[in-house]
């Protein structure tokens, strides 16, 4: 009797460690894709809003007027966030100039405390947009051997069971080895996704984390220079303020 092969075959006469190995490689590809549409999308939309504040910011006339713009906008990419620890900063220093208690957050002088919060900033961003690459590396270099192992038990099992039939010609043994095989293309099929992305994520935060890293610069000039100016301490109380609450409440909608 003809015997028809392919993958349904393989699955149904699949034993416990082949199905097991199926559901984990059919749940990291489906966390893989999850993760490239998301990152991909918040890359663009970053990428997007980053744009539109650095003309905004550069056209600006003043910090002044920045601020403005951060209160009425909030701190929706990596660039204003990075201003909005510079203002927060200067707020502090603030607070030790009308002799509020001093905290370990605010020590040093204010040069020290400027550079501190842009660092914080840009370490901040880095976290939130490294986020799911360690997972998309994991799966990249492990699911082709997790495929191959697959591969393996299939075509061990294959063996035993034309050994057990005592028919061990090539037309015997060439389906049931190949149906093992595909374990090692699906293991493939979710590796080459994986690394793709893992590679085009990690070359597209490099680049946008060195333009944060030179424009941290450009901030720590102009503030340490206004650091001093009364209207800019007595403005970066209110833009922190209104930062704050503009991005609890996007994050609340985001939760929501």
């Amino acid at each position: 009797m003809e015997q028809t092969l392919g993958f349904s075959h393989f699955v149904a006469h699949a034993d416990g460690v082949a199905l097991f190995i199926l559901l984990v490689m059919l749940c990291a590809s489906v966390v893989t894709w999850t993760l490239i549409g998301g990152k991909g999308w918040r890359m663009h939309r970053v990428s997007r809003r980053s744009e539109a504040f650095l003309h905004a910011f550069w056209e600006a006339p003043n910090l002044e007027a920045v601020a403005a713009r951060l209160r009425e906008t909030g701190a929706s990419d990596p660039f204003s966030h990075l201003l909005h620890h510079g203002f927060t900063a200067i707020e502090q220093q603030r607070g030790q100039l009308a002799g509020r208690a001093h905290r370990l957050v605010e020590a040093g002088a204010p040069e020290e405390l400027l550079t501190r919060a842009l660092k914080r900033a840009i370490e901040e961003d880095r976290q939130t947009l490294e986020f799911g690459q360690s997972f998309l590396a994991t799966v990249a270099s492990s699911a082709p051997f997790v495929g191959l192992f697959g591969t393996v038990w299939g075509i061990y099992h294959a063996l035993i069971a034309i050994g057990v039939s005592g028919q061990g010609t090539l037309d015997k043994v060439a389906g049931p080895v190949g149906e093992a095989l595909i374990m090692t293309g699906i293991g493939l099929a979710v590796a080459i996704p994986a690394a793709i992305a893992y590679n085009a994520f990690a070359r597209a935060n490099a680049n946008l984390l060195s333009r944060l890293d030179a424009f941290a610069y450009d901030v720590f000039a102009f503030m340490s220079t206004g650091v001093k100016t009364s209207a800019m301490l007595t403005d970066a109380r209110a833009t922190s303020e209104r930062v704050i609450a503009l991005a609890r409440a996007q994050n609340a909608l985001s939760a929501g």
